[in-house]
């Protein structure tokens, strides 16, 4: 399957919150400012979960304060669900979920028997 046959879904939504997405091979300039995009809400996410940690080990919080961490992780949290969305759908297939590919094949990984699973 090549770039083309894809497309990507893009860090962010159109004006009426529907997703955005980009065919092309992943070398343009959109998905460059993607690639910059996804990074910063990554980035984002590890310094809130940071912060996140920090409030609650200190167990001295005030219900606004929880309330507001409660969106941002959640505004977080849906962004990275994105990335990760985007990414796993621009992953090849493994060779077993390929048509066509006999998963009895000989191969070099193990495998266990039945009986390994009850």
């Amino acid at each position: 399957m090549s770039p083309l046959d894809t497309a990507r879904l893009l860090p962010w939504s159109s004006t009426d919150g529907k997703p955005c997405y980009l065919a092309g091979d992943g070398t343009g300039y959109v998905s460059r400012m993607a690639d910059t995009m996804e990074a910063a809400q990554l980035n984002s996410a590890a310094t809130l979960l940071k912060e996140a940690h920090r409030i609650l080990e200190g167990r001295r919080w005030t219900s606004g304060e929880i309330h507001l961490l409660a969106v941002e992780l959640t505004e977080s949290l849906t962004d990275v669900h994105r990335v990760a969305e985007s990414r796993g759908a621009r992953l090849p297939a493994p060779d077993y979920d390929r048509p066509g590919t006999d998963d009895d094949a000989d191969t070099d990984e193990p495998r266990l028997p039945a009986e390994a699973f009850g």
